[in-house]
């Protein structure tokens, strides 16, 4: 018989008899998505995610199944197509429960792997557990120190316990193997970008360019690099030969070079750089203090500055602040009167609201309480004199909490007649910071206003802002992210194409508080051992010196802890094609809502876990059971809304199956998938 002769997206194909359009499209290289299509099985035609359109007739197809017709013209790639398996995959979606990527993963600022290191340090491989971190954390020594840990308060084993120590994996991966462990390095490309700031966001926006291939020169104020960490974050919180020593990697990948003690318009302008260098990136950090807004506060001193000042002498040397006021409820507040503590203040933290709406880490307000900080509740500054001895005196007043404000906290209302009076030898400001954005750049509320789409600065195209200074004051792990995104858009802007963050798609079983401990699901047996405690340093030297509160727990302890991680991600993340395509066409899991099918997750096998609520009910593996092996152990059970694919009377699989698993190779969802995770 003779070809079909028909077109697609306008370029004329032949096609055999027998022939689907699908099959067609793939030889000339067109590709259409599919779900349900599998060659070894009869066709099944279930998902639609594969429509054309007739152009003639106007009517959509779905090309796993139809066959060409001669002098047929078919639309496989317009908008109006894609929309429409948009559609199809949205359907599909709106009654799929699972978990694309684990919690803590999705928590973390960065977006590091949480659970693939967590698991490699459970298996004793912290080599590997190091390679995977610093896919997203460059600074692993610091962060693991520093993090608040997003990803703890997101782990599933909050439920009914306390999460999974995942900050402690990264900690000792970095300890472990900093020394030795290098990236595969691209060979320099020749392209020069300048970085105005070496912490963090700088640092780490340097780092993703050497990834690329792309050289970098820093370009700090300050003595020594490090910014926040080096200036902001006390010595027993971060010790500074560990830092030292994580910065020193980056001299050893070359093309990365520090330069320090250069001040921005006084050493070099922005628009030298711009001349100089094939793009500029600002992370110059927010270091002005934020004013309490009180008569008499140029007396006190300026929180992150107070910091920077006893860090810049190492912490040695410097005077007893004696009676200690400290003005805030933040980690730099803590931060300060914990300082202070050690260098034999009697110290006080003056706070508007209560501790429950302290934006400080709950842990590093529980330290400084043991440590013997007192804390001033529901107290708000009014005034600060100074004595005829030179001593200080902060007017304050009682506060009590009215109705929320816009960060969701409830607003601290006067209390009429509440006046009273501090005496102290030091005020300490730490209420907040701010960035000083330089003439000639748009700011906005809370630093360098930049595109959305690419981090540039508005109207200045070489430019680009990245860290604090664009977010405001934020955490660590969160300049780390925003300097990797920078950077990837500067290589973009360097290759002249356009940068567009791409977007991932993910569905989610729902966070910790919204769940059940039976709502768990377990691919393995996982430890009921209690969350391993730190073993802190004497309370008097804790006090009295600047040493590192706690050392580096052990592998034993460390890998013991993992062996408590759930691993709550589907088995199947990296070769579900749901995913992929709902990735690729930008799918919203929640673009139709309603009741979804509920059904428990079938882990009975050995081997194999059978998860009905990821099933899209196509009939793969019911086929492939049926047609390909013989055996017809996967049926269709139940109909309408309440359809499923079961074995024969719920029995689940037999245990031979694992010497088969054909209905899970070719599942497209990790419906069906084996257990074990590599």
């Amino acid at each position: 018989m003779s070809d079909i002769i028909f077109k697609i997206d306008g370029r004329e194909v032949a096609a055999q008899p027998g022939e689907t359009i699908l099959q067609a499209a793939a030889r000339i290289g067109v590709e259409i998505p599919t779900l349900c299509f599998n060659q070894k099985i009869s066709k099944t035609t279930s998902c639609f995610v594969c429509v054309v359109k007739d152009c003639k007739t106007g009517k959509f197809l779905p090309s796993c199944s139809a066959c060409p017709a001669p002098g047929q013209e078919i639309d496989a790639s317009s908008d109006e197509v894609k929309d429409m398996r948009r559609t199809a995959l949205s359907l599909l979606v709106s009654e799929h429960t699972g978990d694309c990527e684990a919690p803590c993963t999705l928590a973390c600022p960065a977006h590091a792997t949480v659970e693939e290191y967590v698991r490699a340090g459970r298996n004793g491989d912290f080599r590997k557990a190091l390679e995977i971190i610093k896919q997203r954390i460059p600074l692993p020594m610091s962060v693991g120190r520093v993090c608040p840990r997003f990803c703890e308060r997101d782990c599933r084993r909050n439920i009914g316990g306390k999460p999974v120590s995942i900050n402690d994996v990264k900690r000792l991966s970095a300890d472990m193997y900093y020394d030795t462990y290098m990236e595969d390095l691209p060979a320099l490309n020749g392209k020069r970008v300048a970085i105005v700031g070496a912490g963090p966001a700088g640092l780490s926006a340097a780092y993703y360019l050497r990834l690329q291939g792309v050289s970098s020169f820093l370009f700090e104020q300050m003595p020594e690099a490090g910014g926040m960490l080096r200036y902001g974050i006390p010595e027993f919180r971060l010790p500074k030969d560990t830092l030292r020593k994580e910065l020193a990697h980056f001299g050893k990948m070359g093309g990365i070079e520090i330069r320090t003690g250069q001040t921005m318009g006084e050493d070099f302008t922005i628009e030298q750089l711009e001349q100089d260098f094939d793009a500029v990136i600002l992370a110059v950090g927010s270091w002005a203090s934020s004013s309490m807004r009180i008569d008499g506060e140029e007396a006190a001193q300026k929180g992150i500055r107070w910091l920077g000042d006893i860090a810049g002498k190492n912490w040695k040397d410097c005077p007893n602040p004696g009676r200690t006021i400290v003005v805030g409820g933040g980690n730099t507040a803590i931060d300060c009167a914990r300082t202070a503590l050690r260098l034999g203040g009697d110290v006080t933290i003056v706070y508007r609201r209560t501790r429950n709406e302290m934006p400080a880490q709950a842990i590093e307000v529980d330290e400084a309480m043991e440590e013997g900080v007192k804390f001033e509740f529901l107290t708000a500054p009014a005034a600060l004199t100074k004595n005829a001895d030179g001593s200080l005196a902060l007017s304050c007043a009682r506060m009590q909490l009215g109705e929320p404000d816009a960060s969701g906290r409830r607003s601290p209302v006067l209390i009429p007649g509440s006046e009273f009076k501090l005496q102290a030898d030091t005020v300490i400001s730490a209420i907040g910071q701010r960035t000083v954005v330089p003439e000639g750049f748009a700011a906005s509320k809370r630093g360098f206003e930049i595109s959305a789409d690419d981090f540039s600065c508005s109207g200045r195209k070489k430019v680009f802002a990245a860290g604090d200074c664009v977010s405001g004051p934020a955490t660590v792990v969160e300049a780390l992210a925003a300097g990797r995104k920078a950077a990837l858009s500067v290589v973009d802007f360097l290759n002249g194409v356009p940068h567009k963050a791409p977007y991932e798609f993910n569905v989610s079983r729902g966070h910790w508080r919204s769940l059940a401990k039976e709502d768990l699901v377990y691919i393995r047996q996982v430890s009921d051992a209690e969350r391993i405690q730190p073993e802190y340093i004497p309370l008097e030297e804790r006090k009295t010196t600047f040493h590192e509160l706690y050392p580096t727990f052990t592998q034993e302890q460390v890998s013991g802890e993992a062996d408590r991680c759930i691993e709550c991600s589907c088995t199947g993340k990296h070769d579900c094609l749901l995913k992929k395509h709902s990735t690729a066409y930008g799918v919203n899991p929640d673009a139709y809502k309603g009741t979804k099918p509920i059904s428990a997750v079938d882990v009975r096998h050995k081997y194999i876990i059978h998860d009905k609520q990821k099933c899209i009910r196509c009939g793969t593996c019911v086929k492939v059971c049926s047609e390909v092996i013989n055996k017809s152990l996967l049926g269709m059970m139940k109909r309408g809304f309440h359809t499923m694919v079961d074995t024969t009377f719920g029995q689940g699989l037999p245990d031979y199956c694992v010497d088969c698993g054909a209905c899970v190779k070719e599942c497209p969802t990790g419906a069906l998938d084996w257990k074990k995770k590599e």
